[in-house]
């Protein structure tokens, strides 16, 4: 009988603790493509290791980074900043005070004008003017507010292309991933008409965002699909999109153009094979959505960027095993010579010249 009574009990206090840490979502069953591992153009190697810390230990999660006309590089932080970086920082240089957005600065991008465009995933598309004055843009699309601004590009025309990545907000980034649900959408803004469009929705955490080099397409990541599309804006295509990269080794963050004509992609950690299991369980995922999160599938500390050509062929990786001098890598941003690397929980940003990440580091 008291064998009895204390099932009950452990019943009810399992029924109850279920129902008050309930996450706000309704996972689906999905089945991942079997992980490719790093074979082939993703080979392992450890060119990554010559890139260097600027700012090290004074920049709170710069997410992306953006270089002005002078050089100066920018990375938004997660109390809200914007900061700035003299052309010829070093690890040991200190950032000043450009802006303040009051919210989170993500993606970051300057306009042919000089203004610095912002999609902050707490207020939305954002401007901000040489003088570091700050105005929102853009909070809402089509009467639905936008709940995670994450990157964006901005094409030859100033028309600006941007993600809204979830309906969830940006610490609960990864209630998306469980869920496996596409709530994210592409959007185009035409700061001249102060008209939006949404261009792609359904998408599953829509993220990085980068135009090709003659602004016909414009490539898009959606990081729970491991996958990379292109929706064509000229020529027989325009209005279709298609798959660009599929199946990658890692979850796909930024992605910018550089001027050969091919992209720099930013790959923060490597595949996970626990999220793959439970992926086509939704009560096992809601289960695990409720432990504590060093209790729920964690990152590799790992760092990976790959370049890609026009066709959406793998040229090179560039890896950290490890991560020994860089990982967690959400954003590449080529630069004349140089990539620049933006990190979302680590406190710097990161510079590399091309030249150098050819060969590995001894």
């Amino acid at each position: 009988m008291k064998i009895a009574v204390v099932v009950l009990l452990v019943m009810v206090g399992f029924a109850v603790w279920w129902q008050q840490t309930a996450p706000p979502m309704d996972p689906l069953a999905y089945r991942p493509p079997t992980a490719p591992g790093l074979v082939g153009p993703f080979s392992a190697n450890t060119r990554l290791r010559q890139a260097q810390r600027l700012g090290d230990g004074l920049i709170d999660g710069g997410e992306d980074v953006a270089v002005d006309a002078l050089g100066r590089i920018y990375a938004g932080t997660a109390d809200g900043r914007i900061l700035r970086l003299k052309a010829n920082a070093d690890s040991d240089s200190r950032p000043e005070l450009f802006a303040n957005t009051g919210g989170r600065p993500l993606g970051l991008h300057f306009d042919a004008a000089g203004n610095l465009w912002v999609a902050d995933a707490w207020k939305g598309l954002l401007s901000v003017a040489a003088d570091g004055e700050v105005q929102v843009r853009l909070g809402e699309v089509d009467g639905v507010p936008l709940h995670f601004s994450n990157d964006l590009d901005i094409a030859a025309d100033g028309r600006i292309y941007f993600t809204d990545s979830s309906r969830f907000s940006q610490p609960q980034y990864m209630l998306d991933a469980f869920e496996a649900r596409a709530h994210g959408r592409l959007i185009r803004y035409d700061p001249i008409t102060d008209q939006a469009t949404v261009l792609l929705d359904g998408l599953y955490f829509a993220n990085g965002v980068a135009l090709n080099r003659d602004d016909d397409f414009v490539l898009v990541n959606e990081t729970w699909r491991y996958r990379t599309l292109r929706l064509w804006l000229k020529g027989p295509k325009a209005g279709t999109h298609e798959v660009f990269i599929d199946n990658l080794p890692g979850f796909p963050d930024g992605i910018a153009a550089d001027e050969q004509g091919g992209f720099w992609l930013a790959l923060p950690t490597l595949r996970n094979a626990v999220l793959d299991r439970i992926h086509p369980y939704p009560w096992l995922k809601s289960l695990i959505a409720r432990l504590p999160t060093e209790w729920q599938p964690l990152p590799e500390r790992y760092g990976l960027v790959a370049h890609l050509d026009q066709q959406g062929r793998v040229l090179e990786s560039l890896h950290d095993p490890g991560g020994e001098q860089v990982f967690e890598i959400t954003s590449v941003q080529p630069v004349a010579d140089r990539l620049y690397l933006g990190t979302l929980h680590n406190q710097w940003i990161a510079r590399l010249p091309i030249e150098n990440a050819a060969a590995d580091q001894p």
